[in-house]
């Protein structure tokens, strides 16, 4: 695991103090780790709403069992990707 070095204003750091005492968390990286994970998933569900967005304003279009076929596995994989980076 790699380690990343952060200076945060006097205000900012006794929140993040505050977040520790509360028991939630049992470090700041723990804390920090977790808002990353919450921001990663923020922008995956930004990214599928405009996906979404995209086809309901596409033309419409039979698909084929092939095409259901190819989006099975893509899900597939990206589903076993995210598995291993966590």
């Amino acid at each position: 695991m790699q380690s990343m070095n952060i200076s945060l204003p006097e205000p900012l750091k006794q929140f993040v103090d505050g977040q520790i005492s509360t028991g939630r968390y049992s470090s700041v990286s723990e804390y920090v780790r977790e808002l990353i994970r919450a921001d990663e998933r923020r922008k995956a569900e930004e990214q599928l709403e405009a996906k979404l967005l995209e086809g309901l304003s596409g033309a419409e279009s039979e698909l084929t069992s092939a095409d259901w076929t190819a989006i099975r596995k893509e899900a597939l994989a990206k589903v076993e990707a995210r598995k291993l980076v966590r």
